[in-house]
């Protein structure tokens, strides 16, 4: 039975290709006109070079930007052409394009296979954007002192103990699986201000939310192989939501029930209110007649975007500063006078520039895309230098291609920890474009534009914060010292070698 579902599944993925690939040759959606990098441009042949992508897209899209740098170029997906736009003018035009015209959540969603994960409503109604885009955006600063609290608890429960009784001098290295371990990290940390304190270290939350995410992160991949009329059946072939949905209303359901209760009864402002993100998605939800399953699906939606995208942030530069100890002992004296003098706060953490420096240098050096400005093209559109793109075409910019490029960055191809401090200081007007909250046509990590990640200022609040306390009470090195493991990269997605693993010691100082 199995070994059938699976050659039914080839076959049909086998002539939706052939369909595809004669529907975008001859039909008005052709793109025949831009070149193809990484297979033919003729219906049939083009689809083998979508196997290319999957295994190897950082070399597609290397080849295509040196070739066509400057220019638009087009590499074959299994289930469609991806339109790669480069250079800063048609970078700069495609992120300027209006949501009439081009659509980022129906893009992205399209791009790593989400709304066939989590259905269309998501695309149709993304109102988690503007939650954080504004509430919790404007509460950083109120929050940070619960997520320092979260951090230190966190941390000493997360990393095992190093210690044979009470003699310092007894104190040992550990060594922890590094991304697995950060996935566990940030998602308590994150949920101190998702859901509060009451959940966010319940073990059987905790352990919801990061398989939720490690388990939409293998079927986005799986789904992907499919063209777009057979992906909502894959999905449902490899994932199911529901239970995940049922098992969080049973953990939450009570919390969500009495929120939405006294949300029906008083409105958004009632006394003892509390303030975190749950609170102001079942506020929207209940606006919006919806129910504990929604709200319970929106926040594992919310749940698997912080916990991939920061954990792997975390895990590469954590790397970085256990294959280089100058870095930890750099960043450290940073973070000790910083906080002697000040405190620990989001203000303090600001003043950190060569924290700042290395987190966006580590950012643009790995990153966890390869791509980025993701959009679907609506309407009918001609680029500055005449380049159409028919309505119904996915188009991205490409990120590393363009962080590892010499004339953006000088000696771009290593990796320099104070590379955007010693660009602020020669900046003339504060060097706020080059702190790592900053997007440019340049610097691609968070995209940019009007649709840059709304969450990374809560992203670089969190980072910092975690960053800076395991460098004041940690030392670090990897099993190899000095070796950091090659990064991964899974078609478009860049992570970490799930492999590593990173030996912390506590500080006998500390």
């Amino acid at each position: 039975m199995a070994e059938f579902s699976l050659l039914s599944i080839y076959v049909a993925v086998s002539m939706s290709a052939v369909v595809i690939a004669l529907y975008y040759w001859f039909g008005k959606h052709s793109l025949r006109a831009i070149p193809t990098v990484g297979g033919s441009s003729l219906p049939f042949l083009s689809y083998t070079g979508s196997l290319k992508y999957v295994d190897n897209a950082r070399a597609l899209l290397q080849e295509g930007y040196d070739k066509y740098k400057g220019k638009v170029f087009k590499i074959p997906m299994p289930d469609r052409w991806l339109v790669v736009v480069t250079g800063t003018r048609l970078v700069d035009e495609l992120q300027k394009l209006p949501d009439d015209y081009a659509s980022f959540s129906i893009g992205v969603g399209e791009l790593i296979n989400t709304r066939y994960i989590f259905g269309d409503s998501f695309n149709k109604d993304p109102y988690h954007i503007a939650i954080i885009q504004k509430q919790l955006t404007r509460n950083i600063s109120n929050m940070f002192e619960a997520l320092h609290d979260e951090t230190c608890s966190a941390v000493e429960d997360t990393i095992p103990n190093n210690t044979h009784g009470k003699r310092k001098s007894t104190i040992h290295w550990v060594a922890v699986p590094a991304l697995a371990t950060m996935e566990n990290l940030i998602a308590r940390i994150s949920s101190r201000v998702f859901v509060g304190p009451q959940y966010c270290r319940n073990r059987d939350y905790l352990h919801l939310a990061v398989n939720f995410a490690r388990d939409v992160s293998k079927a986005r991949r799986f789904v992907g192989m499919f063209p777009p009329f057979l992906k909502r059946y894959a999905a449902k072939f490899v994932t199911d939501i529901n239970p995940f949905v049922r098992r969080g209303i049973k953990l939450l359901g009570p919390a969500i029930m009495d929120r939405c209760n006294n949300v029906a009864l008083y409105g958004s402002d009632y006394t003892d209110k509390p303030v975190d993100v749950l609170q102001w998605v079942v506020e929207a939800a209940v606006a919006r007649g919806q129910g504990p399953e929604e709200i319970m699906e929106m926040m594992l939606l919310m749940n698997f975007a912080s916990i991939f995208t920061t954990s792997t942030s975390l895990t590469h530069a954590l790397l970085h500063l256990a294959a280089e100890p100058a870095y930890v002992q750099m960043l450290r004296e940073e973070v000790e006078q910083i906080v002697e003098a000040e405190g620990w706060s989001k203000g303090s953490m600001n003043k950190m520039r060569k924290l700042d420096s290395f987190l966006r240098e580590s950012q643009r050096y790995n990153g966890t895309n390869l791509v980025s400005i993701t959009r679907m093209i609506l309407k009918d559109f001609k680029f500055s230098d005449g380049t159409f793109l028919p309505a119904g075409t996915l188009a991205v910019a490409p990120v590393a291609s363009t962080h590892r490029d010499a004339e953006n960055y000088e000696d771009s191809a290593n990796f320099d920890p104070l590379r955007f401090v010693k660009l602020r200081n020669e900046d003339g007007n504060g060097g706020v474009k080059y702190q790592f909250v900053a997007t440019s046509v340049e610097y691609l990590s968070f995209g940019h534009g009007k649709h840059a990640c709304p969450g990374r200022f809560f992203a670089s609040s969190e980072l910092k914060g975690i960053v800076a306390h395991l460098v004041l009470n940690y030392d670090m090195k990897l099993e190899r010292e000095g070796v950091r493991p090659r990064n991964w990269d899974n078609a478009f997605v860049v992570v970490p070698s799930p492999l590593a693993k990173i030996l912390f010691r506590k500080r006998s100082n500390t």
